[in-house]
């Protein structure tokens, strides 16, 4: 009986699939059941297999049939097609990446995901890469945080970049290796400023004046600033009056406070001073009776001798 109960829920199965009917423009799904030099043979679970050309498996020219695809792989395709006189269904995994990639591509836009890619091209400005099959263009100024003055040296080179730019409409999809790198740096940075403490002594270089006080380098992409209150234990008018650009300077670390340093060289002025202490004058005399405080009774104790 329940050899019976499984046959008979197999035939409505492929009952309902013999059923299944499907038309152009559709997106179907299905795996990966043959492969050859020129096509995909893919079972939709339907009543007929779905055949996917070469010329609509990819957009990207460095696909290839043997290596990119496997027998088991799951695929999405559009149907192009739904006889193509021998009793398949004829599929373009291109036009199913065109649908699916782009709401993809603007959610790794959006969630700031960084691509690990291998640059396929080199053209006028920029290089060429693809992301899940689509098109994707990286400027010269976006390959680097300085200027690159050879594209080629990034030919078949794996870079990790983010989207910056996706646009369906236009199938316009551009990259950025720079803000990677500019992120990655700013955490080093912030590594370095967190081992910075408050009370330590730097030596740096006058990199910028303003008029409320002077931006030091300190090295290794650290900057701080000195306000215009902190550069002199003299009251200063101007910053000029005392720094130019360039000039090497000591200070001390006086805050850091969400990334930033406050700096100081007023405070290692103030400590290199003397210690000045007022010292009181002692006078030596003598007198018959009580000690006294008074200027006429230190006078009266005077002996002049006008010889």
């Amino acid at each position: 009986m329940s050899e019976e109960k499984e046959t008979m829920e197999a035939y409505e199965k492929e009952l309902e699939q013999s059923l299944v009917k499907v038309k152009e423009g559709d997106m179907v799904t299905g795996t990966v059941a043959g492969i050859s030099d020129t096509e995909v043979t893919v079972d939709l679970g339907i009543y007929s297999e779905g055949l996917i050309r070469l010329s609509e498996l990819s957009h990207n020219p460095r696909f290839s049939i043997k290596k990119d695809i496997a027998v088991g792989d799951t695929v999405s395709a559009v149907v192009i097609s739904e006889d193509d006189g021998e009793g398949h269904i004829l599929l373009s995994k291109k036009q199913a990446d065109d649908i699916l990639a782009w709401d993809g591509l603007q959610a790794m836009m959006d969630e700031g995901t960084v691509l690990t890619l291998k640059i396929g091209g080199v053209v006028k400005g920029g290089v060429v890469t693809y992301v899940n099959g689509v098109r994707g263009f990286i400027p010269a100024s976006q390959l680097a945080l300085g200027y690159v003055e050879d594209l080629n040296t990034f030919l078949n080179q794996t870079v990790e970049a983010k989207i910056i730019t996706v646009d369906k409409d236009k199938k316009r999809l551009v990259l950025s290796v720079r803000e990677v790198e500019k992120a990655k740096k700013e955490q080093e940075r912030q590594a370095q400023i967190a081992r910075i403490q408050v009370g330590d002594v730097m030596e740096g270089t006058v990199e910028t004046i303003t008029g409320y006080g002077a931006f030091i380098d300190l090295g290794d992409g650290i900057s701080g600033l000195v306000h215009i209150s902190q550069i002199s234990p003299k009251r200063i008018q101007s910053v000029h009056e005392v720094l130019k650009e360039g000039d090497p300077v000591k200070v001390k670390v006086i805050a850091v406070k969400d990334g930033k340093l406050s700096l100081s060289m007023k405070a290692l002025q103030d400590a290199d001073a003397p210690v000045s202490s007022a010292k009181e004058e002692t006078f030596h005399y003598k007198e018959d009776g009580k000690a006294a405080t008074g200027l006429g009774s230190i006078l009266a104790g005077l002996h002049l001798d006008l010889k």
